[in-house]
């Protein structure tokens, strides 16, 4: 993270109230520049702000002192900044260092703020949050006991993160219900793979990528395992429920089958925070077909990837709108303290020039997730492989024998593919393959 001097914030701070107070005092003697007028305003401000708080603090029902007051205010005014931005006491900032650097029990769940509501942006894959339910999109009405309003992305986390092995309950609202969901959920460690593999039944051509978030092994993961595919035709880059990570793997992704242009952006207020992130020629793959997945539950790094693969058109994109995270925030010290801010300092920039905060990635062709609907028939048209097991299980019926062998196959040989029956349950799996296989057919043709 990005780390700034209190130095520079307070020096900032002394430079503005010593110009107002110096303009506020000949303010008699001749009409205010604009400047000077600022500053003015800016004084009578920080005057307002000291007034109130001596009047609570003489005036309050209970006693309260200026320090905790202050830090009461500084996390009010942060929070109504963004949702992003956050002042962070000294347990706080121990929190996220904890988080950055060690292992913590948790839910493995991403959260941010939707029209001022708690939201699930992706549940990780195969953590505790993932195998109990809870779904991207979800909104967490209630932590326990403790309803969401007005809470804080930080303290909700706060709240989420616990011990190993003990249990929480969240309240959810989720669409399509009729009333608030009660998931119990058993915190872990939170030890995730962020890069899978997997093969495709009868499409041995095709490589089936899935990152679930960008750490620092992502693109070293995917140039391994294209790297150790006989022969690929076709990519699905698996995004859904990725809530982001790491700017450098996720321009490192792209750089991969782009090789030239300005892949990703960012432009703030302060100069110093514009930046660019350029496509390289070197080892590029521009010509094999890319289908990348996409749903709610993909933020950040991953609108990152998806919209500038879309924009260079380089990928068809399918799925459903994401998330719409896309703003930088740095981790501002506040010198020996052991506080800090968090804050908003920039947004990103696709290629194109749009911006991903607030409005997401539109997926090229929109695919909603569920079954995909098949004849009657084909449930009763067995491949000769999966003959013998069905058969068995058949004759199993008839004997009423409880007992079924239909280890047929290698458990490790199966892990890792996608069977007929899992696309015809994922519809945007299914339609990602389909269009795949109509661009290798045009990219055929195009040769």
């Amino acid at each position: 993270m990005i780390q700034k001097s209190k130095k520079i914030i307070a020096t900032g701070l002394l430079s503005t109230i010593a110009t107002a107070y110096t303009f506020g005092v000949f303010a008699e003697a001749k009409p205010l520049s604009q400047e000077e007028s600022s500053a003015k305003a800016k004084l009578e401000a920080y005057i307002k702000f000291t007034q109130i708080l001596n009047v609570i603090e003489q005036e309050y029902v209970d006693e309260i002192n200026t320090t905790v007051l202050v830090d009461k205010a500084l996390k009010g005014l942060m929070s109504n900044l963004d949702a992003h931005s956050a002042f962070m006491d000294e347990k706080s900032y121990s929190d996220l260092d904890m988080q950055t650097k060690g292992e913590f029990g948790g839910l493995g769940i991403s959260v941010g703020m939707r029209d001022g509501a708690l939201t699930v942006i992706a549940p990780l894959y195969d953590t505790p949050a993932d195998k109990a339910g809870i779904k991207a999109g979800d909104i967490i009405l209630k932590i326990d006991d403790k309803a969401t309003l007005d809470m804080t992305i930080d303290d909700a986390v706060k709240l989420m993160r616990g011990k190993p092995n003990t249990d929480i309950v969240l309240t959810v609202v989720r669409k399509g219900e009729n009333k608030p969901l009660k998931i119990k959920i058993t915190r872990a460690i939170i030890k995730l793979d962020s890069v899978y593999t997997k093969n495709i039944q009868d499409e041995k051509d095709i490589a089936y990528i899935k990152v679930t978030s960008f750490d620092q092994k992502v693109v070293k993961s995917v140039k391994k395992a294209l790297k150790e595919r006989n022969s690929t035709k076709g990519i699905i880059l698996d995004l859904r429920n990725n809530p982001g990570g790491l700017l450098d793997q996720a321009v490192g992704l792209v750089d991969m089958f782009v090789d030239h242009g300005v892949i990703v952006s960012q432009r703030g207020r302060d100069k110093a925070e514009n930046m660019e992130y350029n496509a390289t020629k070197p080892n590029t793959d521009k010509t094999t077909p890319i289908v990348t997945l996409i749903n709610e539950g993909s933020a950040s790094a991953s609108e990152i990837v998806s919209g500038a693969l879309q924009d260079f058109k380089r990928s068809v994109v399918v799925g459903e709108k994401t998330f719409g995270k896309g703003s930088v925030q740095v981790v501002m010290p506040l010198g020996k303290t052991k506080e800090a801010l968090k804050l908003t300092v920039a947004r990103y920039y696709l290629p194109s020039g749009r911006t991903i905060q607030n409005k997401g990635v539109t997926p090229d062709i929109i695919v909603h997730y569920g079954k995909v609907p098949k004849a009657q028939d084909d449930d009763f048209i067995l491949k000769e492989k999966d003959l013998k097991a069905h058969l068995k299980i058949e004759l199993a019926k008839v004997d009423g024998n409880t007992t079924i062998d239909t280890n047929t196959t290698d458990t490790n040989s199966t892990k890792n593919l996608i069977t007929t029956d899992m696309l015809y349950n994922d519809s945007q799996l299914k339609s990602g393959l389909d269009i795949l296989k109509a661009l290798i057919i045009s990219h055929k043709g195009s040769n």
